[in-house]
């Protein structure tokens, strides 16, 4: 393996309208959108077609506590598994891991919430659909608008998507994040703090630990170099490093994958990621539909979930109904976004919709991207 300790800065580091249906749920967002209508007009006014610049690369924020982790038996058992399976020079591997630094402020940011704090999607939502996201999105759609066009007309997903999903991750790379991935990844394959999913979780940071050394390799940059949040994901869209490896796109064609200096490749990324988890190019409606639910409660069994299950005969006999009719031939799930002591909102959801989930396994976070992405549209006046 070549050495790591050639710095190569070029990699990202840190991880039509779709959705008029929203208005009923982004009452509450009026005023953030308003706010932001002077500051979108004469940024679509003065737009840039160039290629948007690079954010400043950010600082490490943090000291780290100074491990060996190579004195642990599992650690020694992970060095001799990857370097058998991917050929990794030895020395090179424990040269790495023995200057990755413990981070305790990962252990504890991994940690689950605290029980008994009831979800409130309002809340959620405004802290993203906001001014300040609005405002930037809407000069990185204008600055970028060839090339949202061109990942619209080659994936299938609208630019108020790529647009919602970049400013809910970074408002559009301002902040990716301000660890060194080995770190926190070392960290959390072999130090991730009690849970149930504890094995698990471990297992997925150390495949993403091995990714950061192949990454490393495959463009032949120093793992040390690559930036990002707490759980180890880079770059404008957030993408973990396995993610990079499989999702991320030359989009710019210059010849390098690179998420947080190329505002290219965050897009065609984006896009790329949701078409492999299912966004369906030949559906153009809206996602989410608002809906209302009988007292019967009998749709509380179709709660839950994060893929498109049922069809709208279904729905309609479990007791739900949309305002709007339902395009036939599809399939739907049914989305429940509570809001504390307030009602829950519910809303069908269309396998697009889902797509976003997984991204983030979160109902909050699909919407909140479907949102965003809207508001950002209508402030530019499309």
């Amino acid at each position: 393996m070549k050495s790591f300790a050639s710095l190569l800065l070029a990699l990202a580091i840190g991880a039509g309208p779709a959705a008029d249906a929203l208005a009923a749920s982004s009452l509450h967002h009026t005023k953030a959108t308003a706010k932001s209508a002077k500051t979108a007009k004469a940024a679509k006014k003065a737009g840039k077609k160039a290629k948007a610049a690079a954010p400043a690369r950010p600082t490490i924020d943090y000291d780290g506590e100074a491990v060996n982790f190579s004195d642990w038996q599992a650690v020694r058992d992970f060095e001799d598994d990857i370097v058998a399976r991917n050929g990794f020079d030895r020395a090179q591997v424990e040269d790495v891991i023995k200057r990755a630094r413990f981070i305790d402020s990962a252990v504890q940011l991994v940690k689950p919430a605290p029980p008994g704090k009831p979800k409130n999607w309002q809340a959620y939502s405004d802290r993203f659909i906001e001014p300040i996201r609005i405002n930037a999105g809407v000069r990185f759609w204008n600055e970028n608008a060839d090339l949202l066009a061109r990942a619209e007309a080659t994936y299938g997903v609208p630019a108020e998507i790529i647009v919602g999903i970049l400013g809910v991750e970074t408002i559009y790379g301002r902040d990716t994040g301000r660890f060194r991935v080995v770190d926190v990844l070392t960290t959390l394959a072999f130090a991730y703090p009690e849970a149930p999913n504890r094995a698990d979780r471990m297992a997925f940071f150390r495949s993403e630990l091995e990714h950061t050394l192949l990454l490393a390799r495959k463009e032949n940059i120093d793992p040390f170099s690559l930036l990002g949040s707490f759980a180890g994901a880079v770059g404008m869209p957030q993408f973990m490093p396995g993610n990079i490896l499989k999702y991320g796109v030359d989009f710019d064609g210059d010849g390098i994958v690179d998420l947080r200096g190329s505002a290219a490749d965050a897009i065609g990324s984006v896009a790329n990621f949701l078409v492999a988890h299912g966004w369906d190019r030949n559906n153009t409606g809206p996602a989410v539909f608002p809906a209302n639910v009988a007292p019967s409660l009998a749709w509380q069994g179709l709660l839950g979930g994060l893929e498109a299950r049922y069809r709208p005969g279904e729905l309609d006999g479990a007791g739900v109904a949309t305002r709007t009719a339902l395009p036939d031939g599809r399939l739907y799930g049914l989305v429940d976004l509570q809001n504390g002591a307030d009602p829950t909102e519910y809303w069908v959801a269309n396998a697009n919709f889902f797509a976003i989930t997984k991204y983030n396994r979160s109902y909050f976070y699909a919407m909140s991207v479907v949102e965003l992405g809207r508001a950002v549209r209508l402030a530019r006046g499309i």
